[in-house]
């Protein structure tokens, strides 16, 4: 069976689509799960404990503080599951996840689990636009969340809209899914970059470019999600359940990747360095003159790929980014040869479809033997994802 011995949390709050969730319970124990449901008092009014007593054929968890024994149960239940799904998750108990609010069992619980955890967001079609609940998605899908989101139809409101609980049969395949790939990168340290540097020129102006540094952190946090002990140096500033180091310059992330890298298992360099910087950097803002013309001189970058292929070890793996507008493919293999790495990503960045401060990519990933395998326009965090399958599962 699909899901044999795998144990997983179910989680119930307070809507009417919570009937539903009885029939994904069902699925789960019939693929060979052992299920436990955690209710909040407000999904009491609409499934009973009866009910999922006799589908999961287990104790039903709602009040935090009915403790039979000595295990706190937020920690004990956290211990010992692999996978926690949330459906329906309310406006409430979403906004109560994404601000770490722990007023029951389960928003208790979700502070306390380390493994996936899959939300099925289910609510008025106005609700789930608010800004403030798309904000807090968005946070919580950032930090490792899986979001089911909710599709379009009739609404138990009257209202028709996008809020209706996501189809069981799709909730169900994601959490195959995600218990499929596993924590394949767990006890694995692996270094990622991300974002433009910027290189001064004076106080207010910088030489940079256009990178977002959507795929390196799309890349951290899939990476994040596999078990990875994950590095994120960035210029850009995120809050991430792991190391995030703030840098600006290409020298400023030579110096981060190095002291990161020695005890590492993979370098994933996604940043776009700049290739020069300005020779000097003023102290004062340069003041405009009558001149027509400025002139700045600039010097070479270090190369942080050629730098760290020096310090490589044996065992240890490099994964560059190569970003071009024309002779993408032979560029790409000159630079996997010259830089010593062990697979690169072609990605270009003529189409402004994707790449540079878009949410999906298209790009080819070749091997240190020239293989080559290409990837069609994909959301970046999905992209991220099959990218390190490929990578880390070869």
């Amino acid at each position: 069976m699909v899901l044999a011995n795998k144990k997983i949390l179910v989680g119930i709050t307070g809507g009417i689509a919570a009937y539903k969730t009885c029939e994904l319970i069902r699925m789960l124990v019939k693929s060979g799960a052992e299920v436990k449901a955690v209710i909040t008092p407000a999904a009491r009014e609409f499934v009973t404990e009866t009910t999922l007593r006799t589908l999961t054929k287990n104790q039903v968890y709602c009040e935090q503080f009915q403790v039979e024994n000595w295990q706190p149960e937020h920690i004990s239940l956290a211990d010992s599951s692999d996978l926690f799904i949330i459906a329906p998750a309310s406006a409430n108990t979403i906004g109560k996840i994404a601000n770490g609010i722990c007023d029951n069992l389960l928003t208790s619980l979700i502070v306390a689990f380390r493994k996936p955890v899959i939300l099925a967001p289910a609510m008025n079609c106005n609700m789930w636009e608010n800004q403030f609940l798309q904000k807090n998605v968005v946070a919580l899908e950032s930090a490792g969340f899986y979001i089911v989101p909710p599709e379009k139809g009739d609404l138990a409101c009257g209202y028709q809209g996008i809020g209706r609980m996501a189809d069981i049969q799709q909730i169900f395949s994601k959490a195959v899914e995600v218990l499929e790939q596993g924590e394949f990168l767990a006890g694995k340290k692996i270094v990622v970059t991300a974002g433009g540097t910027k290189e001064n020129i004076d106080p207010v102006r910088y030489v940079g470019n256009y990178s977002s540094g959507k795929m390196g952190i799309a890349i951290a946090d899939a990476a994040h999600q596999f078990g990875a002990e994950v590095r994120l140096v960035s210029t850009i500033k995120v809050e991430k359940p792991y190391k995030v180091v703030l840098v600006k310059s290409a020298l400023d992330m030579l110096e981060a990747v190095k002291q990161e890298f020695w005890d590492s298992y993979a370098l994933v360099m996604v940043a776009a360095v700049a290739d020069y910087r300005p020779e000097t950097t003023a102290e004062q803002k340069i003041k405009k003159n009558n001149s027509e013309t400025l002139t700045i001189n600039l010097v070479k970058n270090p190369d942080i790929l050629k730098e760290i292929s020096t310090i490589k070890k044996s065992g240890q793996l490099v994964v560059g980014f190569c970003a071009e507008s024309e002779n993408l493919l032979s560029s790409a293999q000159k630079k996997m040869q010259e830089k010593n790495l062990d697979f690169i990503v072609a990605n270009d960045i003529s189409n402004p479809e994707i790449g540079f401060e878009s949410n999906y990519n298209a790009v080819t990933l070749i091997d240190k033997s020239g293989n080559q395998q290409e990837i069609a326009k994909t959301a970046k965090k999905d992209l991220a994802k099959i990218l390190l399958n490929k990578i880390f599962k070869s």
